[in-house]
C-alpha cells in the first residue's frame, strides 16, 4: 500500500519523465504540471491528451485544465514503456471532469513577459504571503503588497486586452465597464509564484481573467497546448 501511495503521488513527475521523449514542447507541458501538482486526472481521447486538477476553488483550492494534442509516430519515432500507477475514475462522476467554463470576468487583460512578472512575485514573496493582482480594461496592470510596515506596487502599462472582453456577450461584466475602473483580486503568492517558476510552455500569448474578489483565471496558449489556471481570491 506504502508503495502504491508514493507511485500515485509520483504521477506528475512520472508522466514528465514518459513525455520528454515526445518532443520539448509535450516535455515542457507535462513538466510545468509536475510543478503545480504531484497528481492530477488524465484524460485520454484520439486526438488529445487532458490534465486535470479539479480542487474546489469555492474551498480554496486551486483547479487547472490543460489540453495537448497526443504525440504523433513517426518511423524514426522510439516507443518507451513506462509502467504508471492509476485509479481509474467511475463513469458515474466523469462529469466533475469536464473543461471549467470561462468566469464572467470583469477585466481581461494579456499578462506581462512571464520571466519578468516572475522576478516581480519572487521578491514579493520575501516581504508578503498575499499578492494583490489588479487590472482594467484599458491595458494596465498592477501587483502589490501590503503589510503593516511595507506597501510596494508594481506598474505595467500597455499590456492590451484581448478583444473577447468586448465582444463575447458571456462576458457581460466586462460590457459598459470604465476602461480606467480596476478589477482586484487579493491571492495566495505561492500559488501564482508556483505557477509562474514551473512554467515551461512558453505561451504565444498568457492572459489574466479576474473576476473582482473572486477568482484568477490564467491562460496560457502555444501552438496546440492550453493551459488554464484558476487560483481563488482571499477576504
Amino acid at each position: 500500500m506504502a508503495g502504491q501511495a508514493e507511485g500515485q503521488q509520483c504521477l506528475a513527475k512520472r508522466l514528465a519523465s514518459t513525455f520528454l521523449g515526445k518532443g520539448e514542447r509535450k516535455g515542457g507541458v507535462i513538466n510545468t504540471i509536475s510543478k503545480l501538482t504531484k497528481t492530477c486526472t488524465l484524460r485520454l481521447t484520439v486526438c488529445k491528451l487532458y490534465f486535470i486538477l479539479s480542487d474546489k476553488v469555492a474551498n480554496g483550492g486551486v483547479s487547472m485544465w490543460c489540453e495537448l494534442c497526443q504525440p504523433s509516430l513517426s518511423s524514426s519515432s522510439r516507443i518507451v514503456t513506462h509502467d504508471i500507477p492509476v485509479g481509474v475514475i467511475p463513469r458515474r462522476i466523469w462529469n466533475d471532469f469536464r473543461e471549467p467554463t470561462m468566469p464572467d470576468f470583469d477585466v481581461s487583460i494579456y499578462l506581462p513577459v512571464l520571466k519578468i512578472m516572475k522576478s516581480v512575485v519572487e521578491r514579493m514573496k520575501n516581504l508578503s504571503n498575499f499578492i494583490v493582482i489588479e487590472a482594467n480594461l484599458s491595458g494596465e496592470m498592477n501587483l502589490k503588497i501590503e503589510t503593516d510596515l511595507v506597501s510596494v506596487t508594481t506598474h505595467f502599462k500597455d499590456l492590451g486586452n484581448p478583444p473577447w472582453a468586448s465582444e463575447d456577450g458571456c462576458q457581460s461584466s466586462a460590457q459598459g465597464r470604465n476602461l480606467e475602473s480596476m478589477a482586484e483580486a487579493r491571492i495566495d503568492i505561492k500559488k501564482l509564484q508556483q505557477l509562474l517558476a514551473g512554467q515551461q510552455v512558453n505561451p504565444t500569448k498568457a492572459l489574466c481573467n479576474i473576476v473582482s474578489k473572486r477568482i484568477v483565471h490564467f491562460i496560457l496558449l502555444h501552438e496546440d497546448v492550453s493551459l488554464q489556471y484558476f487560483i481563488p481570491a482571499l477576504a
